[in-house]
């Protein structure tokens, strides 16, 4: 089998762990298996990197960020490496421009446009483990970049797909996905298995499990993967892309994200294309916009309220401030935090009733909603970021999710 191992930092936080990582790879590799492994930087290493660039610099150029941040991954492959030669495993390793991850132009979060695997197979056909840097890739410059949070998991399920691998397995600190944050809700149970689908509404709506992205890129090519802990030989959660909507959960999971803020936009010229502008602003800014809601003209002026994550706040409100002077009137202002509480699952497409208990139990609660979003499996509010994990608790109790039956196949 062709096998494409992914490691987080917490995998490889120290020099005993990424030792303790490469057993399991010779594990694997004992066994006949090809291995590919992406890595990522060991935990802090990105964070501490950043805090030394904006000691230099407040506002660090993109590009050299970009080449001061890949030096994290690029320790990783080398230790890891090691560790295996150690283990009297034949192992290299390679960069991600090396690995042939070619992406856009966009330094500190890049899109990748292209994989050719530079010498991967041929490594692998000499009986070698590959050792690949996540995170990162190049440009048609020739410039380092980065793929932006989370990228590794993005890179694994990149190489898996180009190179066709069996199995795809991303080792973290948790042992799979969840019905809600352990964390918070003590009796969430793992899920045995969920759809891409599934679990791309549920990293979009906070879940911190998998970067959204990885999700889209595995759902778009078809590639299964099983997301498991590094740290035990329980068997993880298997995402998927065939699953029976007749036989789903009717909810698989419910998340919270606390990072929220509400921006409102006030007396908007009610014509058409005004929304449209704004809109268009802040993706040009790139900054991703979550809950919508416009209220019905009145007078010519309309509002409109929307949510963003709350670090983009006050880039959003510079952006929307100039669209709002190009059509010629309008104010916009930060109307508060909210908290966003999702409920997830394939089973509504063929079940009804989960809003009904949903409203209901946020009533009992007396949880007031400021904004509602819904899409074919998923139903998402806005509340109080004080009620928000109150509220997950109850509703995980509502649909049951705490019960044994918690998998969706």
């Amino acid at each position: 089998m062709l096998i494409v191992h992914k490691y987080g930092g917490t995998s490889l936080g120290n020099t005993e762990r990424i030792k303790a990582v490469a057993r399991r790879i010779k594990s694997s590799y004992d066994q006949g298996n090809r291995i590919v492994v992406v890595v990522s930087a060991r935990a802090g290493i990105t964070n501490e990197l950043i805090a030394r660039a904006k000691a230099v610099n407040p506002n660090p150029d993109r590009r050299e960020m970009d080449m001061l941040l890949s030096i994290g991954e690029q320790e990783t492959i080398a230790l890891t490496a090691m560790a295996l030669h150690a283990l009297g495993v034949p192992a290299v390793s390679r960069t991600g421009a090396q690995a042939g991850i070619r992406t856009d132009l966009k330094h500190t979060h890049a899109r990748i446009v292209d994989i050719d695997g530079g010498d991967i197979l041929q490594q692998l056909e000499a009986n070698r483990v590959v050792i690949v840097a996540g995170f990162q890739g190049v440009n048609e410059g020739g410039h380092t970049t980065t793929l932006g949070r989370g990228g590794s998991d993005l890179s694994a399920i990149a190489i898996a797909a180009v190179l066709e691998a069996d199995l795809c397995q991303i080792y973290t600190d948790v042992d799979g996905i969840y019905t809600a944050d352990p964390r918070i809700v003590p009796n969430a149970r793992k899920i045995d298995r969920i759809s891409h689908e599934e679990i791309l509404e549920l990293a979009s709506c906070g879940a911190q499990v998998l970067q959204s992205r990885s999700v889209e890129l595995a759902q778009k090519y078809k590639v299964p993967f099983e997301v498991k802990s590094s740290f035990n030989d329980n068997p993880g959660t298997i995402v998927q892309t065939e699953m029976n909507s007749l036989e789903a959960a009717l909810v698989s999971g419910i998340t919270i994200d606390k990072n929220q803020a509400k921006i409102t936009v006030s007396a908007l010229p009610d014509k058409p294309g005004s929304a449209a502008r704004v809109f268009q602003s802040l993706s040009e800014a790139d900054i991703v916009v979550d809950m919508i809601v416009q209220n019905i003209g009145r007078e010519g002026l309309a509002n409109l309220t929307f949510t963003v994550n709350r670090g983009n706040v006050d880039r959003a409100k510079e952006v929307v401030q100039q669209a709002l002077q190009d059509l010629g009137g309008g104010h916009v202002a930060k109307t508060g935090d909210v908290a966003k509480l999702s409920v997830v699952g394939l089973g509504m497409r063929s079940h009804a009733g989960v809003a009904g208990t949903l409203f209901e139990c946020l009533a009992k609660a007396e949880v007031n909603i400021q904004m509602i979003s819904t899409s074919e499996i998923k139903i998402e509010v806005a509340i109080d970021v004080v009620q928000a994990e109150e509220a997950l608790c109850k509703l995980h109790d509502a649909f049951g999710l705490g019960e044994s039956t918690t998998t969706t196949s």
